[in-house]
């Protein structure tokens, strides 16, 4: 006997709008387990988590610059995802976008002016856009699996950024630390609001990000023809419109915003590259843009969500002693509870038997 998924003839509204709540609420309890298991009380390691952090303006502050790296990613990956196209490396184009919008500052730190902020970002975008199409061209060109040519490339891009910051990118007054010079003035991301705390415009630019991409995919020819193409390809090439260029489309969209994220993360809250500029936001993007349903908005709110993860497991892992394993564990819950409530709302488990069996002998689940 074997399962299989088939899809419900009527799916259920509510349930399906209530799925992400669902979820959340699935990954709490199953955290409160995990935390009992591991001997700490689950009650005061949740309190860390989701409480602690919104308590102090300055911590507001610290969500925000969490969420935006977030938020940018994910609603370009959205876009991939609705097309039907698997973008895992938007780590590697988040690296990317940084070392490429980091090229004036570094390599010519005497340039100092008002236009070298918004060419960085432009720069950062373009890094990330061009890295992203390799995976995209591979596959509209050989048929490879984008899934393990955009996955290896992250690799790829943290290996390059090692050596640039231990070699040719090194500062050579920073007593051998692998290390960029710190940027100027012109080259950092300014403050919202400089009197109350450090989060910077990248917040902005990831909600203007979720307004533009929704707009987009919601009012415009381009967004029907991102969606018609993910849900049906063959209708989509009944209509006219081409799997390979938005495939290309999809790719550069979603790589040009996770570089912005890069630069943005590089010039407001870094200031310099270094081996480490990123603990997996490309990755965490992926849970936040399920979480958030693929709908730009719901990817605001479901940034501001895994960013308080990121806020409250580095406020269990001192208040608590919880390790940074189990941090990332939970945040792994989520995704698979988003899935797993999806799935079973969509579709329901039946169960075929062999062969031999008589014919129509099924069960559903």
């Amino acid at each position: 006997m074997r399962l299989e998924l088939v899809k419900r003839p009527q799916q259920s509204k509510a349930f399906s709008a209530l799925s992400p709540f669902i979820a959340f609420a699935l990954t709490i309890l199953a955290g409160a387990l995990l935390f009992a298991l591991l001997g700490k009380n689950p009650a005061t390691t949740l309190y860390y988590y989701f409480i602690d952090p919104l308590m102090e303006e300055w911590s507001l502050h610290e969500l925000a610059i969490k969420a935006a790296p977030l938020i940018l990613i994910a609603v370009g990956l959205s876009v991939c995802f609705l097309s039907n196209n698997w973008n895992i490396g938007a780590e590697g184009q988040f690296v990317i976008g940084a070392i490429t919008g980091s090229f004036l500052p570094v390599i010519f730190p005497e340039f100092q002016a008002w236009i070298v902020l918004p060419l960085m970002l432009l720069m950062g975008i373009a890094g990330g856009a061009a890295y992203a199409t390799i995976p995209a061209f591979l596959k509209v060109r050989f048929n490879t699996n984008e899934i393990l040519t955009s996955l290896m490339l992250v690799y790829v891009a943290q290996l390059f950024l090692d050596w640039l910051v231990r070699g040719a990118w090194r500062n050579p007054a920073g007593f051998n630390f692998p290390e960029t010079v710190r940027f100027h003035s012109y080259a950092v991301l300014p403050e919202i609001l400089p009197a109350s705390g450090r989060a910077h415009w990248g917040f902005a630019f990831a909600l203007i990000a979720a307004v533009l991409v929704w707009f987009m995919l919601s009012k415009t020819l381009k967004g029907f023809e991102v969606k018609v193409l993910g849900q049906s390809p063959r209708a989509g090439r009944f209509a006219g419109f081409s799997a390979g260029r938005m495939t290309l489309f999809a790719f550069a969209v979603s790589g040009g915003l996770a570089g912005l994220a890069g630069i943005s993360e590089v010039s407001g809250a870094i200031g310099q590259l270094r081996p480490a500029i990123s603990p997996g936001y490309g990755f965490t993007a992926i849970i936040v843009a399920f979480l958030g349903r693929l709908n730009p908005l719901g990817i605001v709110a479901a940034g501001l969500v895994l960013a308080l993860t990121y806020l409250g497991g580095e406020a269990a892992q001192i208040s608590v002693g919880l390790s940074d394993k189990v941090v990332r564990a939970f945040q792994g819950m989520i995704l698979f509870f988003v899935l797993a409530c999806d799935t079973l709302i969509h579709y329901q488990l039946r169960l075929v038997r062999p062969h031999g069996a008589k014919a129509g002998e099924t069960s559903h689940v």
